[in-house]
């Protein structure tokens, strides 16, 4: 099958999936212009400079240290932080089910993993908050240089950073908090507060839940360490412009009046969703992530239903619960189709 092909049959499906633009919603409007922005250095052109110049305004926008754009995903955020703050032999903490990225950041810094266990909540059969008491004990025994935390989980589970922050401060140990899912925090009060003016370094993923395109990234810095020493151990030395400039892009709009009430609507439209769904479960810290179990369902046959019978596609499912994504791309019909999907199968049962 074609790649044209494989879209075409996709868009029979309504997605509640990464990335969360839907290709229905442009930030950047008309795909042509990638070849207009696809440029190099040359005596006419300094794109290099242009780049340096938006990331101090991005900066000013988050109010971090530093802000870099990325177009290799949270992935390359997190190396690039570990690479950034660590030497040869370090040790790291890192959660033993997180993202490969985390291990990889380790093992390319020629650093040593230590591992921490995250409590399952049974009844959603999702993973928990990070323990702030765990890490403590974890830190004490150990002579630990980094953390790396992902919050919010990918369910929208949210920990407490600020006391992990404390903790790693009284130990001299960097934290490194994967944000990936958390792209929107910064932009509205309804949404869980932002690591980025808290962690040391915070990655954040602009096509997961920002409208941005596959696989454009932040990463932040609070401290007096420019996660730039790490990109530059990684990157490629011809980076993509019309992605760098989308990044740009992104970050004007969801700071922007429009942007903002954009976040605010998403979030009425779910509330509303979640309000009209009388015999549907719901939980978690982050409103655009719809986590929901039906009584007499399990996770999986919730998933197939909402599949095969209104051809609604979610992100993430388990034995007992079905996680849904929204994002920027999100629109009030979309949720609302959702909304009749559920309430016809809690009737039906």
């Amino acid at each position: 099958m074609s790649l044209i092909n494989l879209q075409r049959k996709n868009n029979r499906k309504l997605l509640f999936t990464t990335p969360s633009h839907d290709r229905k919603f442009f930030i950047f409007n008309k795909f042509r212009q990638f070849y207009k922005y696809d440029i190099s250095e040359t005596e006419c052109f300094n794109p290099q400079k242009a780049l340096l110049e938006a990331e101090e305004r991005a900066k000013n926008i988050y109010k971090t240290k530093y802000t870099r754009f990325l177009t290799n995903g949270s992935t390359g955020g997190i190396i690039a932080s570990v690479l950034s703050c660590t030497k040869k032999d370090d040790k790291v903490l890192i959660w033993d089910d997180a993202h490969p990225s985390h291990y990889n950041a380790v093992k390319l810094a020629c650093c040593e993993p230590v591992y921490y266990k995250i409590n399952k909540i049974n009844e959603w059969g999702v993973p928990g908050i990070t323990e702030p008491e765990l890490i403590e004990k974890n830190l004490k025994n150990n002579n630990i240089k980094a953390v790396i935390i992902t919050s919010p989980s990918y369910e929208g589970i949210v920990s407490d950073i600020k006391k992990i922050k404390e903790i790693c401060s009284k130990f001299n140990t960097r934290l490194i908090v994967d944000e990936a899912h958390g792209a929107l925090y910064p932009f509205c009060n309804k949404l869980p507060l932002s690591t980025a003016n808290i962690a040391d370094f915070t990655v954040q993923s602009l096509h997961k839940t920002a409208g941005g395109l596959n696989p454009t990234a932040l990463v932040h810095s609070d401290c007096n360490i420019d996660p730039k020493i790490g990109l530059e151990q990684i990157n490629t030395t011809s980076p993509s412009y019309p992605l760098l400039t989308s990044i740009e892009k992104n970050i004007n709009y969801l700071n922007s009046r429009k942007g903002r009430n954009h976040i605010i609507n998403l979030i009425e439209n779910i509330n509303n969703l979640k309000n009209s769904c009388k015999n549907c479960d719901f939980y978690g810290d982050d409103p655009t992530k719809i986590l929901v179990k039906i009584k007499g369902l399990s996770g999986y046959e919730l998933s197939e239903k909402l599949y095969e019978e209104f051809n609604i596609e979610d992100e993430k499912t388990n034995e007992i619960s079905t996680m849904l994504l929204c994002g920027i791309g999100t629109s009030e019909k979309k949720i609302e189709k959702l909304k009749k999907a559920l309430i016809k199968i809690c009737n039906i049962l």
